[in-house]
């Protein structure tokens, strides 16, 4: 035991003199290590880390490191540098997020290795190819869990927005035998995915063993993905593959339940959220709710609010949606998304190591008034100089990262998100009965979360 003590003391002791003796040894960027070895500023920064990156920029510049639990983390603020960050090749997306992966999917390092370079393309190519037909089963499925919601009602906006989406989208990627089948069902999810999604980004970072509510949840859906997995080897009467099916063809292994739990995570855990924030943002403004109203109705205006086809030429006709919920990305995008430097990389006069997590912050790159005047002004007219019926999104704006790595799903969420809101804004009157909440400064990793309710009340028009 004493051995063990003495060895963490001095991996503890040699990593704070490993810092300190390359931050005088070469350019390296200001580095912020704290005063307490290997921890270094790991406390300071976990307990807001969106405002200490702001705060950290302001006093060191626009390229700096944060040393906390044993890492180097080194942020690069500046728009001209975002292209280093996507296309280098002294950067590796999956190098940086393995460990990650290990920790909330328990996928091995040699299988994702193995697999998840072709899981990006088959994505892409499967949510791409049959996006028509994916759209018409899931303009259905959401018809069919609006209407459950009855004629009028209240409740928390976000709770109202993952009981219709959460079964809609699992049944259209992943099979209607799959999507849970009843409200009990349905609730069991909810509360169950809430748990995994809430604590992914700790899981992330930390055993098992010090979540252990986050562990049940991640177990709970291995198993109901274990058994999804099993159910699509069956014969099925089903004509379109689904998405599930196609990454059974390609991972091979026995971690295929846990590519899925992550494939569902990324359908599930970014587009719900901002639904959420476009259509709380929309319903807080007025102006914007008359103009994004004013063309529904004419898109919409001979369907009945019953049973209402929203398909592609439908949402070609509500551009002004998408503009609100492209903006609402840019208001509540991803705190931090990484690289792993594999060679030294040098960034404005700085050289950066191998080894270090370079990072960049969505959240923070869309705040920069040279890109985005008003910054934190709810605006989507400024989305309308920009090519939406292609996807090309104004300069800075990065929310589904890029280069090689950029988000295989962006087209079916940017639809999915985009079909909800005109369905459900025709369907529904709302009303908000609480202001709309803050985002939470506490996570990184994903949407932003509301810090705080939001309730509503609705009734059918």
């Amino acid at each position: 035991m004493d051995l063990i003590i003495l060895f963490l003391c001095l991996l503890i002791l040699f990593s704070s003199v490993y810092v300190l003796f390359l931050q005088k040894k070469v350019n390296y960027p200001p580095c912020i290590t704290g005063w307490i070895p290997w921890f270094g500023a790991a406390f300071q920064f976990g307990k807001a880390p969106l405002e200490f990156i702001a705060q950290a920029r302001a006093k060191y510049g626009p390229v700096f490191t944060v040393f906390a639990a044993g890492k180097r983390l080194t942020f690069v603020t500046c728009h001209k540098d975002f292209r280093t960050f996507f296309t280098s090749k002294d950067v590796d997306f999956e190098q940086a997020v393995q460990e990650p992966v290990y920790n909330t999917a328990s996928i091995s390092k040699e299988s994702f290795y193995r697999f998840h370079p072709a899981c990006n393309p088959l994505i892409k190519g499967k949510l791409t190819q049959a996006q028509v037909q994916l759209s018409g089963h899931l303009c259905e499925q959401f018809n069919t869990h609006l209407a459950l919601l009855g004629r009028s009602g209240s409740g928390e906006l976000c709770d109202l927005v993952r009981v219709t989406m959460y079964p809609a989208v699992i049944s259209n990627l992943l099979g209607q035998h799959n999507s849970p089948n009843s409200p009990a069902a349905v609730r069991e999810f909810i509360e169950i995915f809430r748990i995994y999604d809430e604590g992914f980004e700790y899981g992330s970072q930390l055993p098992d063993i010090f979540l252990r509510d986050w562990a049940k949840s991640k177990h709970w859906l291995l198993s109901l993905l274990k058994r999804m997995v099993s159910r699509g080897r069956e014969p099925s009467e089903a004509s379109t593959e689904t998405l599930l099916q196609r990454l059974m063809a390609t991972v091979t292994d026995r971690f295929l339940p846990n590519y899925a739990l992550l494939m569902l995570w990324a359908s599930l855990a970014n587009a719900i959220p901002i639904t959420f924030w476009a259509i709380a943002l929309i319903l807080s403004h007025p102006l914007v709710y008359q103009k994004a109203m004013e063309q529904i109705r004419t898109a919409l205006k001979d369907q009945s609010t019953d049973r209402t086809s929203v398909l592609a030429a439908e949402l070609r006709r509500t551009p002004y949606v998408k503009c609100c919920i492209l903006e609402a990305i840019r208001l509540r995008a991803p705190g931090a998304i990484t690289r792993r430097v594999v060679r030294p990389l040098q960034i404005q006069n700085y050289i950066i190591p191998p080894g270090d997590l370079l990072m960049l912050s969505p959240y923070w790159a869309h705040r920069d008034p040279q890109l985005f005047p008003d910054p934190e002004q709810f605006w989507p007219e400024r989305w309308e100089k920009a090519d939406l019926e292609k996807n090309v999104f104004l300069e800075g704006f990065v929310a589904f990262g890029g280069g090689r790595n950029q988000c295989p799903g962006r087209s079916y969420a940017l639809m999915e998100i985009h079909m909800f809101i005109c369905l459900i804004l025709f369907k529904y009157k709302f009303t908000l009965l609480d202001p709309v909440p803050h985002p939470s400064s506490l996570h990184l990793v994903g949407t932003q979360q509301p810090d705080g309710p939001c309730s509503v009340q609705y009734a059918h028009r």
